[in-house]
């Protein structure tokens, strides 16, 4: 198979919308991370998103739809807090759970009774949605447990010949994946953290609360990005909190004297501390936005300069940044402690 690169035009959408509706998959543009797209009507086609990315077939899918579509097709009982979070945020980086109707695969949702649905900002996302007029599921356009990708390269990268087209909508400007939160009780619950905060949610509505999975009852994933290592690069890395500078400058010393290539990921206004000869420094910005938008771009960029990444916890603890963290906690820790609650 030949994978094609396209800018998103006329053309490019007709073709886009042709494999869709041949059951085939397509990688997509948003404002967050490009997606891998395919009809989420269609089992064979949500099926083989899974088997395309090597996905646990336990992590829920996210459907994505044109601003103008109509919700009332696909979910049940959107509640009066889910309509005030849709007029501030939408079209944007939040993912809203509802009730759902069982219309789409039930390979979406792996087995839950609810139907996670974002209406992505991206022009390009949202001209490719108008143009197929349905909901389109589209995780994150990687191999599972690899880096987000927020480039068309970084997918073509992952999936060059494995996938008939990628529609190429630029860089992604906010760099992590949406806020995915729970409308299906009295208040909303964050179930995976993003752009929009807690604290945004909460003084649109009132209240917001955050969820954090219990495994040991046997619970199921509710969201996407909530269990195993995600998001990593394909170099060995160690992650230190932001007060732990020594400690990682005596690692960084150790890796050197066996060899190895190492690279610094920290703050911007921090990289004089780790600057040396033998050790590349990806600086992620020093504004929480910065710092969302640089991760997965850096993340990414490790794998061709080091063997070893060394990841220094950002101070700021709050805001967009407790999304930031746990991408990049998620990026660079163990097997071990990848379900362990946050420590944010």
């Amino acid at each position: 198979m030949q994978t094609k690169i396209l800018p998103v035009d006329k053309d490019s959408l007709t073709e886009a919308k042709n494999i869709i509706f041949s059951g085939g998959v397509v990688a997509i543009p948003t404002e967050t991370v490009y997606g891998l797209g395919a009809n989420a009507f269609d089992d064979d086609a949500v099926r083989k998103i899974f088997q395309i990315k090597g996905r646990p077939n336990d992590n829920p899918l996210i459907a994505h739809v044109h601003k103008a579509y109509d919700l009332s097709q696909i979910v049940d009982e959107i509640p009066a807090y889910a309509i005030k979070l849709q007029q501030a945020f939408l079209p944007g980086p939040l993912t809203l759970v509802y009730p759902s109707k069982n219309k789409v695969s039930k390979y979406v949702s792996c087995g839950l009774d609810t139907l996670a649905v974002r209406v992505p900002s991206h022009e390009g996302a949202q001209a490719f949605l108008k143009e197929v007029g349905i909901p389109i599921v589209a995780p994150s356009a990687n191999l599972s447990r690899h880096v987000s990708p927020t480039s068309a390269g970084h997918v073509y990268d992952d999936f060059n010949g494995k996938i008939p087209l990628v529609l190429d909508g630029g860089e992604c400007v906010g760099g992590i994946e949406s806020t995915v939160c729970d409308c299906t009780g009295e208040v909303p619950v964050i179930l995976r953290p993003g752009l929009i905060t807690r604290e945004m949610i909460a003084e649109v509505v009132g209240a917001c609360e955050t969820y954090v999975p219990d495994l040991k009852k046997g619970e199921k994933v509710k969201s996407p990005g909530v269990l195993y290592k995600h998001y990593s690069p394909r170099c060995k890395t160690k992650l230190y909190a932001c007060e732990d500078g020594e400690n990682a400058r005596l690692t960084i010393e150790r890796e050197l004297q066996n060899g190895q290539r190492v690279a610094v990921l920290c703050e911007t206004n921090r990289v004089s501390e780790f600057e040396r000869a033998g050790v590349k420094c990806l600086p992620l910005g020093n504004s929480q936005e910065e710092m969302a938008a640089n991760l997965y771009k850096l993340l990414r960029a490790a794998e061709g300069v080091c063997d070893v990444l060394i990841g220094i916890e950002p101070k700021e603890k709050d805001g967009v940044m407790i999304g930031v963290l746990n991408r990049l906690r998620k990026a660079c820790c163990s097997e071990d402690i990848a379900h362990e609650k946050p420590k944010n």
